[in-house]
């Protein structure tokens, strides 16, 4: 069977598909003719094109995904012509992309994700003589937008546009000389009219220079609305919309079930079978699999490339005969199908599927350097293993404070001192099991600020670990339900005794992180590529691997510092162990000793909530703040909430996680422990946004997705809501809060990395702050300051940390408890009963409240505009916490609805409430 290589390709595609990005070239004459980078996006209806996505994976390897776009009035024989080229693509590429058939109007959600937001095609081609001029005049025009996701835009049809074209399920975009409207149907949902204002933004930015204005019309605003007024009076006055949309053309018809057809010699023959399985598909043949709305064609790797195209032709002639020309058509290769493919079929081995070859770029790279391409930077340079390959956990684990729960039945049971970094396998620390509702309530009441993990042992993130730095796991457990489930069981009880026999694997990066997991004490639970500690019969032993490096065994030191310290030990090399060692192992075994390679983190994908759509080359803007998005990293899944989510759907966040953990959408054996994070938008850690380019301000805007958009669009950025800021507390492990009597009064507010400003906190936070100044003690279940990669002062080589020697703080703990312990009040108590904390806080702010009034008569005034806390102005040098001291009285009593003197007579926390209604906190 004769190969392909580049050599037999057109003169422009020779050389494609080497590095990350797109590629493009239009049908001219049958012939691929280069479209330069600037005009990428610009379609024309009467062409058809040739796509290539070339994505580098995180391994280095390079995936391919070919598309071919067909345009409304492009000729049937292109449309052969350029499938069969794509064919040929694929095969001097090496035979591995998808190629994907797509026709204008009806394109695949991945292809409209390289044209973000929207492709607008341009009417006429190369056959009709058309050329890329701009026209003199600007042409009103009418589209049509659909999609959540991703948009597919439309122009009316009608010229000049009439009512009718309207309805109450799509949003529409009228594009005039002076501005554009968006009319939003009734029907339409808020993140189909965000998506649409994307548009608007690619309109304005294409068509105008940037200089027009923008007006959003609701489906219902009658003429009263002066932009709705104006819109309407383009088509003639206000009327009555029709209830229903008229028939689209947009909808395929679909095919009578899922139908299996081989071609063969260009003969199409239907496979008969009961259920549809992979064994069915012969690897020296070509197959159509008809499912209606998509068809594709698989390829066997046996077959000639000739085969391909006859298949690939015999699919064309099938859209044109089966009067379904609008379908999409995806070409799969034997060994690399699609996740929609295979889930096409009853039953598909997970095994069957080929891996693509470690060395695969490599080999492509010699192939196209014997072809004469130049193949520099595509090979990717290898390295010995370093620290640089580990993963980074992108969190901070310094701090001043650590709690940690055991959970036992419904009760928290607190860990304090070295406890805290010791657990047990049959006990649950706020982590699974009833420790998840319980978890979730402490979520609940911090406002769902933090970021919560569902963990299973043995699947631990790095994040965990580098929380804990110094951790240990023992066999059994100490909690009620072990013990109710070992004698219902009748299973020995194997916790963990400290004079009995004790097996730990020690394993870890450095530190910061580093872990000792208590196993089964056989020496087949041994491994090369691991240190471990041994204890029994009043000896301490420690064993090393002829695969590990010395930091394993100074990891390995730390860590006996911590189980048997002060103790005598015994070092054992792999080899040469002595008699007693295998002893109380149980006797000299086989066991591994090869290096254990760990699972790499994937490249993600994100999914909305409904596991329906997966959203293609994501950005922090497909996170809508209505919904709820699936991250799916493969060694873990994030399951983000946006703020204007309904609250009822918050509690079942980690079910959603769990569900499409159990189903599996990727078909890639996700375990069922792998770790869920739920993150809440506004709050993301840094181990998250790192898959995203972030703007932390554009989840601190107010409002849904629609009026964010509309506000950056119109309004500069500025919140369109006059809603109060979310009050972020501010954590820091690195200063305590400072005495208030032993603190000068200062008119100004700076940050500096020596002095961390704290407000509104609550008494059990403030002491907590109080009780953890000392720098040297870690700070754990505070959510510190999220940076990455991680800076940390690496402890001393000579010897551990002895972590019983923490500083003093059972009073603190003792206040945190109470944050997630505090009874609900009941309806005769009030904020200001004698012994609420908030009437507490008001006696205790007498005093200030008088120097505040005595001092106000002194202050500048300013504009309540340049005060406010998002001012596009705001006015420097003041004390920020009391920026309604800088009123005018006039205004202050406008805002206020009383005197300044009345004011500083108020408890603070009643200060701080009305100052917070009106943006001034």
């Amino acid at each position: 069977m004769a190969t392909f290589t580049m050599r037999d390709l057109d003169e422009a595609l020779q050389g494609c598909g080497q590095k990350s990005g797109i590629e493009i070239w239009r049908m001219e004459n049958f012939k691929p003719v280069a479209v330069p980078k600037e005009s990428h996006g610009k379609f024309f209806s009467g062409d058809s094109y040739i796509v290539l996505k070339t994505t580098a994976s995180r391994s280095g390897s390079l995936h391919h995904d070919i598309h071919y776009w067909l345009g409304k009035d492009s000729s049937q024989d292109e449309h052969g012509s350029v499938a069969v080229k794509t064919v040929e693509l694929d095969s001097a590429l090496g035979g591995r992309a998808v190629q994907y058939r797509e026709v204008q109007g009806h394109e695949t959600e991945k292809f409209l994700s390289y044209f973000k937001p929207c492709i607008i095609p341009h009417e006429g081609g190369v056959a009709s003589g058309f050329n890329h001029v701009k026209p003199e005049e600007h042409q009103t025009r009418l589209y049509i937008c659909k999609g959540k996701h991703v948009v597919r835009v439309k122009e009316a049809s009608h010229v000049p546009f009439v009512r009718s074209t309207l309805n109450h399920d799509d949003v529409f975009i009228l594009d005039t000389e002076s501005k554009i409207f968006q009319f939003s149907g009734s029907n339409s949902s808020i993140q189909e009219r965000a998506k649409a204002l994307e548009v608007v933004q690619y309109i304005k930015d294409t068509y105008h220079d940037g200089k027009c204005e923008i007006a959003a019309v609701d489906d219902g605003r009658l003429m009263a609305d002066a932009e709705a007024g104006e819109f309407w009076g383009l088509f003639g006055g206000f009327a009555p919309l029709p209830k229903k949309s008229a028939v689209s053309d947009d909808q395929t018809a679909e095919s009578d079930g899922i139908k299996l057809i081989s071609v063969e010699k260009g003969q199409k023959e239907a496979i008969e079978a009961e259920t549809l399985e992979k064994e069915l598909l012969d690897t020296n043949k070509c197959y159509i699999l008809d499912c209606g709305l998509e068809v594709f064609v698989w390829k066997g790797r046996n077959t000639s490339i000739d085969e391909r195209k006859n298949a690939t032709e015999a699919a064309e002639e099938f859209f044109r005969s089966s009067e379904r020309p609008k379908s999409n058509l995806i070409s799969v290769m034997e060994g690399f199908e699609t996740v929609m493919f295979r889930s096409k079929f009853d039953s598909w081995p997970a095994t069957s599927t080929v891996s693509e070859p470690k060395q695969g770029r490599g080999k492509v790279a010699a192939l196209l350097q014997q072809q004469g391409v130049n193949v520099e930077g595509l090979v990717k340079k290898t390295s010995s293993p370093s620290s640089k390959d580990e993963p980074k956990p992108y969190i901070d684990g310094t701090g001043n404070l650590q709690v940690v729960w055991r959970i036992n039945n419904e009760e928290k049971i607190l860990l304090e001192g070295a406890a805290q970094s010791k657990f047990y396998s049959g006990d649950c620390y706020i982590l699974q099991a009833s420790a998840i509702s319980i978890a979730s309530k402490m979520v609940e009441s911090m406002k769902f600020m933090p970021a919560q993990a569902r963990i299973y042992e043995g699947k631990e993130p790095i994040q965990f670990f580098v929380i804990m730095q110094s951790f240990i796991t023992f066999k059994g457990g100490l909690s009620d339900a072990f013990k109710k489930y070992i004698a219902e069981n009748e299973v020995p009880d194997d916790t963990y005794d400290p004079e009995g026999v004790a097996l730990f694997r020690v394993q870890g990066s450095g530190p910061e992180d580093m872990q000792a997991i208590q196993i089964d004490a056989v020496s087949t639970g041994l491994n090369s590529s691991h240190c471990y500690i041994l204890h029994g019969d009043s000896t301490v032993f420690t064993w090393c691997g002829n695969l590990t490096t010395s930091d394993d065994q100074e990891l390995m030191e730390r860590m006996l510092d911590l189980i048997k310290p002060d103790e005598h030990t015994k070092a054992q090399k792999e080899g040469i162990e002595s008699e007693q060692f295998w002893e109380i192992l149980g006797g000299k075994s086989e066991y591994p000793s090869q290096k254990i390679k760990k699972d790499g983190e994937s490249d993600p994908h994100l999914f909305s909530c409904t596991f329906s759509n997966e959203i293609f080359n994501f950005s922090q803007d497909d996170l809508m703040t209505e919904d709820i998005f699936i991250l799916d990293c493969h060694t873990e899944v994030y399951v983000w909430v946006g703020q204007q989510v309904d609250p009822k759907k918050k509690p079942q966040v980690l079910a959603i996680g769990e569900k499409f953990i159990k189903h599996d959408f990727l078909l890639e054996n996700l375990a069922s422990e792998t770790p869920i994070y739920i993150v809440t938008e506004g709050n993301e850690p840094p181990f998250f946004t790192r898959f995203f380019t972030w703007d932390s301000t554009k989840s601190a805007m107010h409002g849904d997705s629609f009026q964010r958009k509309l506000a950056i669009l119109t309004n500069k950025g500025k919140p369109l809501l006059n809603k109060p800021k979310r009050r972020v507390p501010v954590y820091s492990g690195r200063s305590s809060v400072p005495d208030k009597s032993q603190q000068p009064r200062s008119r100004s507010v700076t940050s500096s990395p020596d002095r961390s400003r704290v407000r509104g906190r609550s008494p059990a936070f403030n002491a907590l702050a109080a009780n953890f100044g000392n720098v040297s003690t870690r700070n754990l279940s505070t959510p510190p300051p999220m940076v990455g990669p991680m800076v940390r002062k690496l402890y001393p080589k000579s010897h551990a940390p002895d972590l019983t020697k923490l500083a003093p703080r059972s009073a603190a703990i003792a206040a945190r408890t109470a944050i997630f312990e505090k009874p609900k009040p009941t309806p005769q108590e009030t904020p200001t009963s004698p012994g609420s904390s908030e009437a507490t806080n008001g006696a205790e702010t007498t005093e200030d409240s008088k120097e505040e009034a005595e001092e106000e008569t002194n202050l500048p005034t300013f504009p309540y505009e340049r005060l406010t806390t998002d001012s596009e102005d705001p006015v420097p040098d003041i004390d920020l916490t009391r920026r309604e001291a800088y009123l005018t009285s006039a205004d202050f009593k406008e805002k206020f609805e009383m005197t300044k003197s009345e004011f500083y007579k108020l408890p603070k926390w009643k200060q701080n409430k009305l100052k917070t209604a009106v943006q001034l906190f």
